[in-house]
């Protein structure tokens, strides 16, 4: 067997190639979505996969204002942020969250980035997120397609 004719091709940015993907988030769970949104974004869905390289696709969620969230999640789960101060945590829960403004995008990049790395490649990819409350959105230009996220596991 001939062991020089394997290769393992590493991923660069001048040789990723990148798409822009259209996720539909009517009558989706919160987590689910999320987690599959972070694996399209890191490029784990492709066979090119470099774990250092942002080799991911652009995703854009429409209709986030349609996510569910099952049981009493709504008011039970709580998300804390600490403002620096002293006696400064805040609590934040999902129901309270959506009803500020562009709550529905704040929630949704923040259950996503929970799913990134905590480096500089994590921020990097979440740029290329984009989450709109209603069906209609602003890339029109890059041509996205539609894409069905419960086909993915």
């Amino acid at each position: 067997m001939d062991t020089l004719s394997y290769k393992t091709i590493s991923a660069n940015k001048a040789t990723v190639t990148k798409e822009w993907v259209i996720v539909d988030a009517t009558d989706q769970t919160l987590g689910r979505l999320g987690a599959k949104v972070a694996k399209l974004l890191r490029g784990k869905y492709k066979p090119n996969f470099t774990p250092h390289v942002d080799c991911g696709d652009n995703v854009i969620i429409i209709n986030a204002d349609k996510v569910k969230l099952t049981g009493n999640k709504w008011n039970d789960r709580v998300y804390l942020s600490y403002t620096g101060y002293p006696g400064g945590q805040r609590e934040m829960t999902p129901a309270r969250l959506i009803t500020k403004p562009n709550g529905e995008e704040r929630l949704l990049k923040k259950v996503v980035k929970g799913m990134l790395p905590k480096n500089i490649l994590g921020a990097k990819l979440l740029g290329n997120l984009y989450v709109y409350a209603g069906s209609e959105h602003k890339h029109e230009a890059q041509s996205p397609k539609m894409i069905d996220i419960n086909s993915y596991k």
